[in-house]
Order: structure tokens, then sequence, then C-alpha cells
């Protein structure tokens, strides 16, 4: 108060506790203290009402006291109580706040809502899309089995391996629908060997639509990423299964060992003349 700073309704947040005294004094001079604050939300709050965190009263300057807030109210919800911040001129931060009637439901609910904030994330990012549906896996395995009658020999079985593995996506589509798996795929690999690469698969029904017209869409970046990450790991799987088919185990060498030393204490004797 006697830095002379004036304000409407004076809020003082902090990440401690606030003594009886202290709280007595703020009291007398209308000050609101919000105690106990972590450290993110304190930044939160600094960003939203645009104003600065000091650490010492002696260093509170005009410029470092956010002003942008427009409502400070205090709510109740089951048995807690929330502090909101809103009706702010420019927030640079926010809070969303999630309710479900059970903890399971609670946590389903945040985990689709990270996932539709990191599909946003990720088309700010990398703005390009493609259909979704397993229409890029089916259209990846035709293009992968048409390469490999180009190549004679074992060098085929690598790209229809790839193939088989990308259309388990459409196949479990399918599988979740209840519809006849072995048809669908069969009419799903037609459409895209005759008409065009945006046929996929409608996720309630089973049925083969246009992901183009029916609006279905994935991430270029997190498809491609998908993909990359499958084929490195299968990479390294086949590599340590040569390494370990490549080390006989101690058992069999003590084994043979034994065997050694058996025939070299034991020697037949080779037959008469």
């Amino acid at each position: 108060k006697s830095s002379g700073i004036n304000a409407e309704w004076p809020l003082r947040p902090g990440e401690k506790g606030v003594s009886d005294l202290a709280q007595h004094f703020l009291l007398k001079a209308g000050i609101t203290a919000v105690r106990r604050l972590r450290k993110s939300d304190m930044n939160r709050v600094a960003r939203a009402v645009g104003g600065q965190i000091v650490h010492r009263t002696e260093e509170l300057k005009d410029s470092d006291v956010g002003t942008e807030c427009g409502l400070f109210e205090v709510k109740k919800f089951g048995d807690e109580y929330f502090t909101f911040l809103t009706k702010c001129k420019n927030p640079k931060a926010c809070t969303i706040l999630l309710r479900g009637a059970s903890k399971d439901v609670l946590m389903e609910v945040e985990r689709n809502l990270l996932d539709a904030m990191n599909v946003a994330r990720n088309v700010m990012i990398d703005p390009f899309l493609v259909p979704g549906g397993g229409a890029v896996e089916a259209a990846v395995a035709h293009r992968l089995i048409e390469k490999s009658k180009e190549i004679q020999g074992v060098g085929q079985w690598p790209y229809r391996a790839l193939a088989e593995a990308l259309r388990i996506i459409p196949k479990t589509l399918m599988q979740n629908c209840g519809v006849n798996t072995i048809r669908t795929m069969t009419n799903l690999t037609a459409k895209h060997a005759t008409t065009g690469s945006t046929w996929g698969v409608d996720g309630e029904t089973g049925n083969i639509v246009d992901m183009e017209d029916f609006g279905v869409w994935d991430t270029l970046q997190v498809k491609s990423q998908v993909f990359k990450t499958a084929i490195e790991t299968a990479i390294l799987l086949l590599r340590i299964d040569d390494i370990v088919s490549g080390v006989k185990k101690q058992s069999d060498i003590d084994a043979e060992k034994m065997a050694g030393k058996f025939q070299a204490a034991n020697p037949q004797e080779g037959p008469e003349e």
C-alpha cells in the first residue's frame, strides 16, 4: 500500500503460506491473499493478468502489478473451492476445468482432451493431412504389393511382409465393427486398385467409404512418425535376433566340453581287420 499502487480488487498470490499477522494487515488493507500456489500456477497467473513475479516487496514496481484481470471470484464444486480469474483483457494462459462422475471417467476425458490439443498443435506445426480410416495403410500396402511383383526371388518378401503388417490397421477397424473381415478387406483392396487411394473404413458401420467425402483425416506428421517407428522397431528386433542366435548358451558349451572329455576317456576301438 505504501508503494502507491492502486487496484480496484487487490489480489496477492504466493507460493508459500501466509502468517496470521500478515493476514491481519492484508485484510486491513483490503487485499485478498491466495496462498500455496505451485510455481507453474504462479507463472500462469502472471501471464493471464499481465504481471511479473516479484520475490521482495522492496523491488515491487507499478509495471510489475497485473491489472488485466476483469473478475476474481471463488466458487465451490463439490467439497473443494476453486479460484477463478476471468474476463482478462489479453490473457496468455488459461486453465481448463474438467469434471467427471468418477476418477476413471475423468481420466478418460483428460486423455481425449490432450489428444485433441496435440492434434491441433501438430496441424499448426505441419499443416498437412492424409485420409484416415486405414486409407493410408491400405494404399501403401497396395503399392508395396505392386512393387514386390517386379522383384524376383526372396527380395520381394520384405515388401509383402510390410504390406501385411500395414493391413492390420484397417482389419482391426473392420473387426471392431463386427463385419466380415476377409470380404471387406478384399473390397477395400479392389477400391485402391481401381478408383483411388482415399478409400477407408467407416469406424461405426464398417462400410468402405471415401474419406475425402466422409471427412476423416489424420495428420501427416503423426502418420509418418508411426511408420518410421514401426520400421525401426522391426529392424531393431531383427538385429537382436541375429545376435542372440549367434551366441551359444553356456549350458550348451559345458555339455559339449563334457562330451569331448567322455570321448577322450573312452576312445572307441576301430574295426578289426
